[in-house]
């Protein structure tokens, strides 16, 4: 390290040092600087060595070495108070209370000294004439620690009590620990009303809202409010992530993975912190997480995966049923520790309870790629014959109920009822329908089986049956790509069926089979010659026939209204073929009623979602919205996953087209949880995520879009989604960093979009991502590199003659000229070519809307080069400021306002901003009286103003008052300024 050789430069070191990440790195180097100060021989270094040492240590997992430095430091106070300044001597009283709860993590310290302890942290405060609010805070926490509920519950009221001064906690601090209680008592719903102001922003700190938003999960899962609880594990979860002292809430967000569906998600969570299982620096916080890493455990052995592979401690491999037992042990005897320590059994019943817990919800859909790990598959017991078999007559019974319904499951009850009947005599009727439904599950392959179905049927003595078992046979020959086979299998067969129906040798529902199956082969027909004319007559035709026969003869026959609604359905598919998609959707719409009509919703689905295609081809929104909403609520729960999740996207990208982000945000988590749970997580998957983030985003939920988008990146491929959907994805998680503060990550995710974007043909996006790097890259503090980014888009915008994006560019580097080699020369001459290039365009500019825009930015570009000017002055003045870059810095400010004078009652308060920035510089060289005239103009300018300058609502009058308020404050100063 370098050596440090006076108190300024340990102060620095001390300042760059707490900016690094928490962790053995940072404490190893305040161990160093503590040396360093030692040597100093200044008693104010080495106390506030010790303070930064104490306070790193506890913002890290060796929380249990704060203790020597506060020791060292109290010794230090008693025998010199002297030494200390103002800052320290409230910085020492301050961290009494990290001490005093660190004492309660610590099982090795006994009880009799946490209380001796509490007591001199009364006895001190009250010396320093503190409140004893923070005393009192104190107190409860020992109390509930060792589950005194009684004395808890009196200091938490005393706590309350207390005045608030500069001894007491932060807001966003008190507001978390009395929110902890209340949800330690059960009182859920009032935790979360003390919590909101810090969940909401209200009130941060250092460790706040991280927290708040992991306490808040267990008690918003139990108040069953869902949706709030997601965002809280996707918002809290992003804030602890890196920062090694929150080892106690980041098992909080396991937890609740282990307690919504969510496994696979916790598994992770596991596996990106290997050391929280073996830190013991802060014992209370390990055995949290240990409680709840046995939790998880629990749950995956549960559902059958106790022998999978899990993160664990270091040095072997772990199943979760072996890890389940290793952290339960290690947390039992942790717990033990404590409770031998306080006396009670209470920290050991907390931790039994909490690895008991249930599920609060089967799943949860988070909106990152977390598929539910499945069980192995297990083998199926043989069936027992002898007493299996006296089922079967009730099996089949159920299997012909639902066949005869069009129940989703009847082709799985016809298989139970085919393995009950191995080895049973049975006659010829049940093993017809039995090969009949086994053939319907395999598809193509089912040809065979349908033939053998067929010949029992006419065994069984229906042979209007087996001529529909063929023709359904015939159907699967033509979904197998043999359509003129199956063209020419089907004719016989419906032509026997029509001489069997007329001679009474067969009911309407068997001849109504056969000529479907041909309706549907002709229309298969119709599809492989692409719309050709006679194939789509025939195929019409044949699908009329259909009706003809069925239509208004269906009783309460549910099959035959089911050819009814098909055929109205296949007239539609025709018509599309046709060319006619207002007439194919209207038929469309008309087969889906039917089938609901029928009883029968699920059959509609497939055709509601046709119906949303063609609508959304045609133009229409509102029917295409309908029909996706009528195919889920139809679907219902016989919809397979990769289905649903189609129709969830589809309608969250017609909900987000008409503006409603919240709901379209909803269907795409949806669509996000299907596509995980259909095993499409790398296709479907990635870009439900990718629109759920860009839907959470356009609501300004940045921290879970980010957390989405981060999901979904390393899935979307420029092969399967194509480039643009992964720039989209990297420029909205761009936008999503920089709102975060997240300026570094910002810039990389930016400049991989710029990079994908240079191939482009059209280069606006490689210019508008460039530039947006540039923004980053400033923000960051990395000027250079910034520059860089800023001439990239400068040169693509003057590439694409975007006048107003070039000077943008011009302008940002003249700024960063002044932190980098270019300097003061450098930066005005970029300001004067910003300010060359408005002109010329200005100049060149055929419509007036260009022009006006253009002077617009000539106006703003004259008032920062004024801006620059003054700032360079003072910043390179080592004495009084030059009096010459004042006045050019003055000249530029009063062109900036003739400028915008120039766009009339539209560009006011971009006048009156420069005519305030003119003043205040006038003021500075000191020209009073022109300042205060310039100000008096401003207020003038706004007299009699009635809200209607520019017709911006609420925005337009805070503008106002700004001014005004700009104007009197220029005023009062220069009317208070001595001559």
């Amino acid at each position: 390290m370098t050596e440090i050789t006076d108190f300024d430069a340990l102060r620095e070191a001390m300042a760059e040092n707490s900016g690094q990440p928490e962790g053995p790195a940072r404490n190893a180097r305040a161990e160093e600087l503590l040396t360093a100060a030692e040597k100093l021989g200044v008693p104010l270094a080495v106390i506030e060595a010790l303070g930064h040492q104490l306070k790193v240590y506890n913002y890290s997992s060796e929380k249990g070495k704060m203790f020597v430095p506060f020791a060292r430091l109290l010794r230090m106070w008693d025998e010199r108070p002297e030494d200390f300044d103002e800052y320290e001597t409230h910085s020492l009283h301050w961290v009494f209370k990290w001490v005093s709860a660190g004492m309660l993590d610590q099982p090795h310290i006994p009880l009799a000294s946490i209380e001796k302890w509490l007591g001199e942290m009364e006895h001190r405060y009250r010396l320093a004439g503190h409140s004893e609010r923070a005393v009192r805070s104190a107190e409860h926490s020992v109390a509930a620690h060792v589950g005194d509920v009684a004395r808890a519950e009196r200091a938490y009221a005393a706590w309350l009590a207390a005045d608030r001064d500069t001894m007491a906690d932060c807001h966003a601090c008190e507001l978390h620990g009395q929110g902890w209680w209340q949800a330690e008592l059960g009182r859920d719903a009032e935790a979360l009303r003390l919590w909101r102001p810090v969940l909401e922003g209200e009130y941060t700190c250092a460790h706040e809202p991280h927290t708040a938003f992991a306490s808040s999960l267990v008690p918003l899962l139990r108040l069953g409010r869902l949706d709030e609880a997601r965002a809280n594990h996707l918002r809290g979860l992003r804030l602890v992530r890196a920062m090694e002292s929150m080892r106690g809430a980041y098992a909080e967000h396991v937890e609740f993975c282990a307690l919504t569906g969510n496994e696979a998600r916790g598994l992770e969570l596991l596996a990106e912190r290997p050391a929280y299982f073996t830190d013991d620096g802060h014992p209370q916080s390990r055995l949290d997480f240990l409680s709840v890493v046995a939790l998880l455990m629990d749950r995956l052995t549960g559902l059958g995966l106790g022998e999978r592979q899990v993160p664990g401690p270091a040095g072997r491999e772990w199943t979760a049923r072996e890890l389940a037992a290793h952290a339960r042990g290690e947390a039992l005897a942790l717990a033990a520790r404590f409770d031998e320590r306080n006396g009670t059994a209470y920290v050991s019943e907390r931790a039994r309870a909490r690895m008991a817990r249930q599920p609060l919800a089967e799943r949860l859909p988070l909106g990152v790629r977390s598929v539910r790990p499945s069980p192995p598959p297990v083998a199926h017991a043989a069936p027992v014959r002898a007493t299996g078999q006296s089922d079967l007559p009730a099996l089949l019974a159920e299997a012909r109920r639902l066949s005869d319904s069009l129940r989703p499951n009847a082709v799985e009850a016809w298989a139970a009822a085919a393995e009950a009947a191995e080895g049973a005599e049975l006659d010829p009727r049940d093993r017809a329908e039995m090969a009949d439904h086994e053939a319907m599950s395999l598809g193509p392959e089912g040809t065979g089986l349908f033939e053998r179905a067929a010949d029992l049927y006419a065994e069984a003595g229906d042979p209007g049956e087996a001529l529909a078992a063929r023709a359904r046979g015939a159907y699967v020959r033509a979904l197998g790509g043999d359509v003129d086979g199956a063209v020419a299998a089907v004719a016989g067969l419906y032509d026997e069926v029509l001489a069997l129906y007329a001679a009474e040798g067969t009911g309407m529902r068997q001849t109504a089979s056969v000529v479907m199956s041909r309706a549907r082969i002709l229309t298969r027909r119709a599809h492989e010659g692409e719309g050709e004319g006679s194939a789509l007559a025939e195929a019409e035709a044949a699908v009329r026939e259909v009706l003809a026969l069925v239509d208004g003869r269906t009783g309460e026959d549910v099959r035959l209204a089911a050819r009814v609604a098909e055929a109205q359905a296949m007239l539609g598919e025709l018509a599309g073929l046709a060319g006619d998609l207002e007439r194919a959707a209207e038929l469309f719409a008309r087969g889906a009623a039917a089938f609901v009509a029928a009883g029968l919703p699920w059959y509609a689905v497939e055709y509601e979602a046709r119906l949303a295609s063609l609508a959304h081809h045609l133009g229409d929104a509102a029917e295409t919205e309908r029909a996706l909403r009528a195919a889920l609520e139809h679907g219902g729960a016989h919809l397979e996953a990769p289905g649903r999740a189609q129709l969830h996207l589809q309608l969250a990208e017609v909900l987000g087209g008409r503006g409603d982000a919240v709901e379209a945000a909803r269907h795409a988590l949806e669509a996000a949880h299907w596509a995980d749970e259909a095993g499409e997580s790398a296709t479907l998957g990635s870009w439900a995520r990718q629109q759920l983030g860009g839907f959470l985003l356009r609501q300004g939920r940045w921290a879970e879009a980010a957390e989405v988008l981060e999901a979904a990146l390393p899935d979307l491929t420029a092969e399967t989604h194509g480039d643009g959907a992964v720039v989209q994805t990297l420029w909205w998680l761009g936008d999503c960093l920089s709102e975060l503060g997240e300026h570094r990550a910002a810039a990389e995710r930016r400049l991989r979009a710029a990079e994908i974007a240079r191939h482009w043909p059209e280069q606006y996006d490689h210019a508008t991502l460039a530039h947006l790097a540039g923004e980053s890259l400033g923000q960051a503090g990395l000027p250079v590199e910034a520059d860089r980014a800023y001439a990239r888009a400068g040169d693509l915008w003057r590439a694409l003659g975007d006048t107003p994006g070039l000077v943008r560019s011009l302008r940002a580097r003249a700024w960063l000229a002044l932190e980098t080699e270019g300097g003061p020369a450098g930066a005005r001459a970029l300001m004067a070519e910003a300010i060359r290039a408005c002109e010329a365009a200005r100049e060149a500019a055929s419509h007036e809307e260009t022009r006006q825009r253009l002077v617009a930015e000539l106006g703003h570009t004259h008032g920062q080069f004024g801006d620059l000017l003054a700032r360079s002055a003072v910043e390179g003045a080592e004495d009084a400021p030059p009096r010459g870059l004042f006045e050019e810095a003055l000249a530029q400010v009063v062109r900036s306002a003739e400028v915008f004078a120039s766009l009339g009652d539209g560009a006011l308060h971009s006048r009156t901003g420069a005519e305030l920035a003119a003043g205040r510089l006038e003021a500075d060289l000191d020209r009073r009286a022109d300042a205060m005239a310039r100000a008096r103009a401003v207020l003038a300018a706004y007299e009699g103003y009635d809200g209607a300058v520019t017709g911006d609502g609420d925005g337009e009058a805070e503008a106002v008052r700004t001014r005004r308020a700009e104007a009197e404050q220029l005023l009062r100063l220069l009317t208070e300024r001595p001559d």
